[in-house]
């Protein structure tokens, strides 16, 4: 046996579609999106090109089918809760942590708004707003800012995880960049910002967010 051969065994069992997505989400996780090539998942998966590429046609379609069962995460946590509000506030926080764990997900769903991961996104608010009453263009409005609101905010929260990965990282980070907002503009309401940003919690203001959406779209209704 070669000595190549002994490096990289290959696996005897079939490869499904399911494990080369969850091997895709594990590959993300540890090296990023720029580490996610055919030569790693084959690696990672002690198989060939052929049984992947038998599965999933490129890169574009692993990196939506791994966001897609992140998100799933999120979606299903919600299933089955009786009161429409408090199920688009779970929906809501499920995103942000899942992003806020596997950060990946937050470019990825930016990329294209047709993939699985976005349409389950938006079909979920949608029948909680339903739910709650919201019908017609209404729903599509009250929908398309709340989803646009719960990405954006969790994609940019995960964005600054990355910069820093740890409290003592992340309160330098914030001390920082609220130095820098202090010397760039004088207007009080900025100042006033800068004071509060090194004690905020990303996660508690982002809930605060979803609650005035949810009570603007009770006002309209």
């Amino acid at each position: 046996m070669s000595s190549s051969a002994q490096r990289n065994p290959r696996r005897s069992d079939a490869l499904s579609r399911e494990r080369i997505v969850e091997a895709t989400v594990e590959v993300l996780d540890t090296a990023g999106e720029a580490g996610l090539t055919v030569r790693a998942l084959t690696a990672h998966l002690s198989t060939g090109r052929g049984a992947i590429y038998h599965h999933v046609a490129d890169k574009d379609e692993l990196l939506a089918a791994a966001a897609d069962s992140i998100i799933g995460r999120a979606v299903a946590g919600t299933e089955g809760d009786e009161d429409p509000k408090r199920a688009i506030r779970g929906l809501a926080l499920g995103i942000f942590d899942v992003i806020d764990a596997h950060p990946w997900v937050g470019g990825q769903l930016s990329r294209e708004a047709l993939q699985p991961a976005v349409l389950r996104i938006w079909k979920g608010v949608g029948l909680q707003l339903q739910r709650l009453g919201v019908t017609g263009p209404a729903r599509s409005d009250a929908g398309s800012a709340l989803v646009n609101y719960v990405l954006g905010a969790a994609a940019q929260h995960a964005a600054g995880s990355r910069r820093a990965s740890n409290a003592k990282d992340r309160k330098s980070y914030l001390e920082s960049l609220a130095a820098q907002w202090v010397r760039h503009d004088p207007d009080p309401i900025v100042q006033e910002a800068a004071s509060l940003l090194n004690e905020h919690d990303d996660r508690q203001q982002f809930l605060a967010g979803v609650d005035i959406f949810l009570a603007g779209i009770a006002a309209v209704r």
